[in-house]
């Protein structure tokens, strides 16, 4: 019987050999996948090769012309604000509950608030007042002169005339608004009244003390005109004898407002509470 070439018959071993070695080669990445000990060892060196070969760090010319980085590094970046939102919206939920506690704790009473009415609004052109704007709410939907207006953002001004199906209200950027307001931080009081610039002026300055750059501009509640603590705006840097306040309502929307009423507080005379001192008081007035 006719023995086979010699080069067929040394083919079979190699052929066996690397058979084998492909089975070592399989059960080692199964241990490897398995084994924690063993992927904490060779995790380094798969991450850096990966980054070697799939992360670029220069973008290529064709990713500079269609614009494809710039994207993605703005997309970055607003995952990172997302992020950071997130952790700051987290703690404003934990610091309003603490508030809620604090306040049933201490048993604040908190501002006095009534009906508010939200009204379409457009400019006006050929009214008495060169910035006020007219609402679609009047005297029908329980709308009254002295309600203040406000937006998104913050206060837009007071209703100074109303009819039966709508409004006229006198924008803060007016020059004949006056709107007595406070700093936030610094707790100083002015009187802000409007530009052709579209900004708030401040006048009546106090003495002592001056308004802290970018600070937030409230309404103070003085004169009864508007309640305390409306957004009105920002400090603009700038000449301390001349302070201008960037107005918080021009950053919102200015198609629909909230018209909310003044809860003024009564003096104890208008609503007096009868007592045994106050009856033997009126019984002999000598």
């Amino acid at each position: 019987m006719p023995r086979s070439s010699g080069k067929g018959y040394r083919q079979r071993p190699l052929r066996r050999y690397g058979f084998f070695i492909a089975v070592a080669g399989l059960v080692a990445l199964l241990l490897l996948q398995t084994s924690p000990r063993l992927s904490e060892g060779v995790e380094p060196i798969r991450t850096a090769a990966s980054d070697q070969l799939f992360h670029v760090t220069r973008p290529s010319l064709i990713d500079r012309l269609s614009g494809a980085s710039a994207r993605e590094r703005q997309i970055l970046e607003l995952e990172a604000r997302v992020r950071e939102l997130a952790q700051y919206k987290a703690l404003a939920l934990t610091m309003a509950e603490r508030l809620e506690v604090y306040e049933e704790i201490l048993n604040m009473q908190g501002e006095p608030g009534g009906a508010e009415v939200t009204a379409r609004i457009m400019a006006e052109t050929n009214g008495p007042f060169a910035e006020a704007l007219l609402a679609n709410a009047g005297a029908t939907n329980s709308v009254a002169e002295g309600y203040y207006a406000e937006n998104d953002r913050g206060l837009v001004g007071r209703v100074v005339q109303v009819g039966q199906r709508s409004s006229r209200i006198l924008k803060v950027t007016d020059f004949n608004s006056r709107v007595p307001v406070m700093g936030e931080a610094s707790g100083l009081r002015a009187i802000m009244f409007g530009g052709r610039d579209g900004l708030g002026h401040l006048t009546d300055l106090p003495e002592q003390g001056e308004f802290l750059p970018n600070e937030r501009i409230l309404t103070s509640g003085e004169g009864g005109l508007f309640p305390r603590g409306v957004v009105v705006g920002h400090v603009r840097g700038g000449d301390s004898k001349d302070i201008r306040v960037d107005l918080a309502m021009l950053t919102g929307q200015l198609s629909y407002v909230r018209l909310k009423p003044i809860i003024s507080i009564t003096p104890p005379e208008e609503n007096p509470v009868e007592t045994e001192l106050s009856s033997l008081i009126e019984e002999d007035p000598s």
